[in-house]
């Protein structure tokens, strides 16, 4: 795929073996590591998983995180799935707003999806108002939904979707 997604501040390109190095150290962050876990634990990710595309986001021409998406094909309940995570050194400045708009728009109008979901914890109230401000809105609570990234208990997801009339410009 080659395929460069432009945001105000963000552009987003297809993950090579050239960004894992600096996606890794961002994984090995407290915060990242905090919602993401060990994910990078497998030495083949992130192209260990063939039902996710997993995009670079670039800001100023430098690796400042990832933004992924997996696709539901049956016809009955096509829609799209939305992961991120983001370099701390750039938490709060607007990056994963303009990110998350930027994938939300290109699989709105490129792939045809007229309904994205995301499913931030529950208690990363942060995330949950960048997805707001993109137009996604909260449909219900998740219970014990994900592991806790030391792997010894469970935490709440906050499951929500985005129309692609809610889709903010």
């Amino acid at each position: 795929m080659n395929v460069e997604l432009h945001g105000t501040a963000v552009v987003l390109v297809p993950v090579i073996a050239e960004h894992v190095p600096d996606l890794r150290r961002i994984l090995r962050t407290p915060e990242v590591g905090l919602r993401w876990g060990a994910v990078d634990a497998s030495p083949e990710w992130p192209f260990d998983d063939p039902s996710t595309v997993c995009f670079a986001v670039l800001v100023d021409g430098e690796v400042r995180g990832m933004v992924q998406y997996g696709e539901a094909e049956d016809p009955m309940y096509r829609h799209a799935s939305v992961d991120i995570f983001l370099d701390p050194a750039v938490h709060g400045r607007g990056i994963g707003r303009d990110a998350v708009r930027t994938m939300a728009r290109y699989l709105v109008h490129e792939r045809g999806h007229h309904r994205l979901v995301i499913d931030p914890a529950a208690d990363n109230h942060a995330a949950i108002r960048c997805y707001e401000s993109v137009g996604f809105r909260p449909v219900g609570l998740m219970r014990r939904y994900e592991r806790d990234a030391d792997g010894r208990g469970w935490h709440d997801g906050l499951l929500m979707d985005l129309l692609a009339e809610d889709l903010a410009t």
